[in-house]
């Protein structure tokens, strides 16, 4: 989100949507995280123009584009770029990701979407967005054609011998021969083994079929929960559905979302927030609201409860679930609802101090919610700022974050393994 995630920040004083256009505003930013040591940069994506631009900035940039140009601005921040399964072919983005990861020194991932938009649909030759199980089913072949191309080069394929001649060992290069019912694939890919061996994969979804697919391919899941309690479920319900997978708890990392609003004092902070939200033009947020819900929902008063949405969408599942479940259970009117949803579309929002908010993220981590936090600024740069220089200290005095990186990858970072390639695997089995 170039201006930052509250929906409004492109009308505050403290942001410029013209700079939001250019690379040394993301380079900027980048560069910002990477001091406060941060694992990683992640950028959300879409296919196809977000909301309603004539209301709100949009972003710009393909995302393993704009990635590219940060690889060679930064030393160690991982970047985490958004692609689909849906509107994508495997060898495409399995190359474009091998790229990214040999560009960047092993800094590459890859956040697993599958395209839940009906606008999307529609810019890819199709009248309507696929179901959502066939969207998964995709996805899930999808994911195994690109593990099988990063592993068509053993790690030692490139031999790279001047005095004989050979630069690499074609014994080691594999065509993958995949035919299945999406996809049919030859192989090899036209690229050495990435450094990390697969890129991080990443996932966001949290309907029954997300999390379920998640224990499957994930390495690190997104997620958005408003509560202690929810997260706490979510993340042991995720936990509990490896082992059927072969997998081990520690090979998955939750990340819940956090919009942390910050203030030198409380009150600042309830004043920045409130500041914020009289910035949100109620048009653009009731169009929001009704895609995520999949319901218009403008011939309804914005002071009025929100009407029967049904209980099921082909669209995003569990955010659907999310937000119905908030109206209900807070007796939310359509105004009161885009409020709370402007900062984070479903994620936390917390307003407060630098140590109320470490206070939070000590909380979710240290009892069970959460391995780490996807961080979302209220506005960029200066939220971002603000977090790198108040809440990043303050989590360093208590023992919680590292002072320096201790790792170059990305997979360092999050203090997971590199995939033993499948040849390997397979020899050491015979």
């Amino acid at each position: 989100m170039p201006n930052g995630h509250h929906e409004a920040a492109w009308r505050h004083p403290s942001t410029d949507p013209r700079r939001a256009a250019t690379l040394k505003h993301y380079v900027d930013i980048a560069r910002t995280a990477e001091r406060g040591k941060l694992d990683s940069l992640f950028l959300a994506d879409g296919v196809a123009l977000w909301g309603n631009v004539r209301y709100n900035s949009h972003t710009l940039f393909e995302p393993l584009t704009l990635l590219s140009a940060l690889a060679g601005a930064t030393e160690r921040i991982g970047l985490i770029a958004t692609a689909s399964t849906t509107y994508n072919e495997p060898y495409h983005l399995a190359r474009k990701f091998a790229s990214l990861d040999h560009l960047s020194g092993g800094r590459a991932g890859w956040n697993i979407v599958t395209s839940a938009g009906e606008d999307e649909a529609r810019n890819f030759n199709r009248d309507a967005r696929p179901a959502h199980a066939l969207r998964y089913e995709r996805a899930t072949e999808f994911v195994e054609v690109a593990r099988k191309l990063w592993d068509s080069w053993d790690d030692d394929a490139a031999v790279i011998d001047k005095a004989s001649g050979v630069y690499a060992d074609t014994d080691r290069i594999h065509p993958i021969d995949h035919n299945g019912p999406h996809f049919q694939v030859r192989g090899p890919l036209n690229i050495p083994r990435p450094v990390q061996g697969h890129p991080l994969l990443v996932q966001a979804g949290s309907s029954e079929t997300g999390k379920e697919y998640a224990a499957r391919f994930a390495e690190a899941v997104f997620t958005a929960q408003q509560t202690f309690a929810e997260g706490k479920a979510f993340y042991d319900d995720v936990k509990g559905r490896l082992a059927k997978y072969g997998r081990s708890p520690e090979e998955i990392k939750i990340l819940p979302g956090i919009s942390p609003i910050l203030g030198r004092t409380e009150a600042e902070a309830k004043e920045r927030e409130a500041e914020l939200n009289a910035l949100i033009t109620p048009a653009y947020g009731v169009r929001q609201l009704s895609n995520m819900l999949d319901h218009d929902l403008t011939p309804y008063p914005l002071d009025g409860p929100l009407p029967d949405v049904g209980t099921f969408t082909e669209g995003a599942q569990s955010r659907f679930e999310l937000v119905t479940g908030l109206a209900r259970r807070e007796n939310l009117t359509i105004r009161q609802l885009i409020e709370r949803l402007a900062g984070g579309r479903g994620h936390r929002v917390f307003a407060g101090t630098a140590t109320q908010v470490a206070d939070q993220l000590e909380h979710w981590f240290t009892e069970g919610a959460a391995d780490g936090f996807n961080v979302m600024p209220p506005t960029l740069p200066g939220g971002l700022e603000d977090f790198v220089d108040l809440v990043v200290p303050e989590l360093q005095r208590r023992g919680l974050f590292r002072t320096e990186y201790t790792a170059t990858t990305l997979r360092g970072h999050y203090g997971l393994a590199r995939p033993v390639h499948r040849t390997a695997v397979k020899e050491h089995a015979a």
